[in-house]
């Protein structure tokens, strides 16, 4: 690997501003038409083509084509986590992340992060699951103890076929505005399918904003004694 090459290249890729607000748009884990994200990111459709076209020859992005539009997404979890680790270090988290809960935006609360649950919400819940001895950290990852797997399977997560994914099982992911970690990887993505099943927590209509439910405020506290 040539690091002073390759990373200059990645750093220039998702640091310019027009880039940067589109990947930010594209977080949440779903596909925008060109028109939508030329919108977020205020420039022509022309404009944003070429962008588009940029972040796609370089793997950030992939493409499909539905009927007559261009739908683009991230082209994996590793895409969003990296954008997610560089919020992380911006000034402004910091100053998110010092406002108290009831000025703090919803946002900062409970959010998507392309496939897994980020927030207050997703840090407190990740904190739990370690505090009771459920999770134990190992290294930049998360590995789940005996009686982890026991409770994870009592959730309908098989814990067996996450491990065959090829990717990060359990990764310790910085939240950005949280400043502290929570559940990224295979298991993170399962834990927020299961959330949505179970009626936990809905989306906020076109926007990465979740809300957790009374009913997900209910069983998270018969589950964790944790009361969101």
């Amino acid at each position: 690997m040539n690091v002073k090459k390759d990373l200059a290249e990645v750093a220039a890729l998702i640091g310019e501003p027009t880039r940067v607000m589109m990947l930010w748009s594209l977080l949440g884990g779903q596909a925008r038409p060109a028109s939508e994200l030329a919108f977020y990111a205020n420039v022509s459709a022309q404009n944003a083509s070429a962008h588009l076209a940029r972040l796609v020859e370089s793997g950030m992005l992939a493409v499909e084509a539905r009927g007559r539009h261009r739908y683009y997404r991230l082209s994996g979890a590793d895409v969003a986590h990296a954008i997610e680790a560089l919020a992380a270090l911006a000034p402004s988290a910091k100053e998110v992340a010092g406002l108290p809960p009831r000025q703090a935006p919803d946002l900062k609360y409970a959010r998507t992060c392309y496939d897994h649950l980020a927030g207050r919400v997703a840090v407190e819940v990740c904190a739990a699951l370690k505090d009771k001895g459920y999770l134990a950290p190992v290294g930049d990852d998360f590995e789940i103890t005996g009686k982890g797997e026991k409770l994870f399977r009592d959730l309908g997560i098989e814990i067996d076929k996450l491990r065959r994914q090829r990717r990060a099982f359990a990764r310790q992911c910085q939240d950005w505005s949280e400043r502290r970690p929570h559940i990224a990887g295979a298991l993170g993505a399962a834990m927020l399918e299961r959330m949505f099943q179970r009626g936990w927590i809905a989306q906020v209509r076109s926007s990465r904003i979740v809300r957790i439910t009374a009913k997900g405020r209910e069983d998270v506290y018969k589950l964790l004694k944790l009361t969101l």
